[in-house]
């Protein structure tokens, strides 16, 4: 049914994110045009990448970028002595190993470089994400360098340093201005309070196209610190709740590149900061899946299979390569029952991230959740009231919708039908 097409090489970079949750207790207004989203007790940080950025431009995104020779240094072991060294530097038992799809060329497992005396790959992808956060949010996720255990409670970030603007300035130029900077504040980067969520690689999509293999990480703060953006590599910031990012998603306010999408419905699944936090502390010692989507093109659109749907084949000629199909859309969904997939419907335009939905019958492992099933994108309804799914099928209308389904037959109606004028 479907056979590979466009190989080409690629070029690998390995990259850390941070997904910043902080509490919330602001009231939300609601806008003329919506209801007034669920009050979730918490928001997520989402940056808006220049447009000028060659790797999703415009897109909202989480703090993070590319590992750095600095976030690995044995620099760093002074600073964290004589409180914290190797080999864990107090974070707890180690997580399994588990043998992973793919083996990506010129990345080796369990390594960051040749130096044997190096950071290990727990510390320093965390302090990549923490040097991130500074970097493009102007946000410190520092500690004081003391022999107190780490708090397991949600912490606070540190206000900003004097000459915010000419460190970040100096950081940018050199990371390895970032230690110099914390060791001026007699602090550590807080690797304690970043918790393991998920890592993604990114899919074959054209040959030469950007690739990176990142580490999320989940940071629970009690309050949201205040946000600089850079002005360069990030325009703009928001605190959203999973719900009105959803929601300005669907009215195509922001861009959701799929991994983000995904990460922000799984977010979903949690009604409160501390709901969050506790999950991400109880499944510590269960470590990360790690993710590369497969990409199906069909003939009207592209599916993004993820490991566990019945379409996704472990075989590594899918590293430099897309399936393909003449079939629609339509018919390959309705063929199938095992899903673990991204749908976009957006006929092959790989820079238009907005008419999504994710299929999701299959079993989360290593105590993980994940997203519900949703669908965002073109209703079937002519009318401007809420629509009702089960009485109003069929009917024509250009508006958006979001639908979810917990495994049921008939999904659940969860916005507005915006008819176009």
């Amino acid at each position: 049914m479907s056979v590979p097409v466009r190989a080409g090489p690629s070029s690998w970079r390995r990259a850390a994110t941070l997904v910043l949750a902080a509490g919330w207790t602001r009231p939300v207004p609601a806008a003329a045009s919506r209801p007034q989203p669920p009050a979730e007790g918490f928001r997520v940080l989402l940056l808006q990448r220049s447009a000028s950025q060659g790797f999703l431009p415009g897109a909202q995104v989480f703090p993070g970028g590319v590992l750095e020779a600095a976030d690995r240094s044995t620099d760093w072991l002074r600073l964290f002595a004589p409180h914290h060294g190797p080999p864990r530097f107090g974070l707890g038992r180690a997580p399994p190993q588990r043998a992973a799809f793919p083996v990506l060329p010129n990345v080796r497992p369990g390594a960051v470089d040749e130096d044997a005396a190096a950071l290990p790959d727990d510390i320093a992808f965390r302090i990549c994400a923490i040097r991130e956060a500074f970097e493009e949010a102007g946000v410190l996720l520092l500690r004081p360098r003391d022999p107190r255990p780490p708090d397991q409670a949600p912490g606070c970030a540190l206000a900003p340093p004097p000459a915010l603007a000419d460190w970040r300035a100096r950081v940018r130029r050199d990371p390895r201005h970032f230690l110099s900077l914390c060791a001026q504040l007699d602090c550590t980067p807080d690797i304690w309070a970043l918790h393991d969520w998920s890592g993604w690689i990114t899919p074959f999509s054209r040959p030469g196209g950007r690739r990176f293999e990142t580490t999320f990480f989940l940071c629970c703060l009690k309050e949201p610190p205040p946000v600089f953006p850079d002005l360069v590599e990030v325009v703009d910031c928001q605190w959203s709740s999973p719900s009105e990012a959803i929601e300005r998603l669907i009215s195509k306010e922001i861009l959701l590149a799929p991994p983000q999408f995904y990460e922000i419905r799984r977010l979903g699944n949690f009604a409160s900061l501390s709901d969050l936090h506790k999950f991400s502390l109880d499944r510590e010692s269960e470590g990360t899946e790690r993710w590369m989507p497969i990409i199906l093109l069909t003939a009207d659109g592209m599916i993004h299979l993820l490991p566990g749907d019945e379409m996704y084949l472990e075989d590594s000629n899918f590293l430099e390569n897309c399936m393909s199909t003449e079939k629609k859309t339509e018919e390959i969904m309705n063929e199938g029952k095992k899903f673990h997939r991204i749908v976009l419907y957006n006929s092959h335009n790989y820079g238009d991230y907005t008419d999504y939905s994710i299929h999701v019958t299959v079993l989360p492992k290593y105590k993980h959740v994940y997203p519900k099933s949703c669908v965002v994108g073109l209703c079937q309804h002519k009318t401007r009231v809420p629509y009702n799914v089960g009485e109003n099928k069929g009917l024509e209308c250009k508006g958006t919708y979001l639908l979810e389904d917990n495994l049921s037959e008939e999904p659940t109606y969860m916005g507005i039908c915006r008819s176009h004028p």
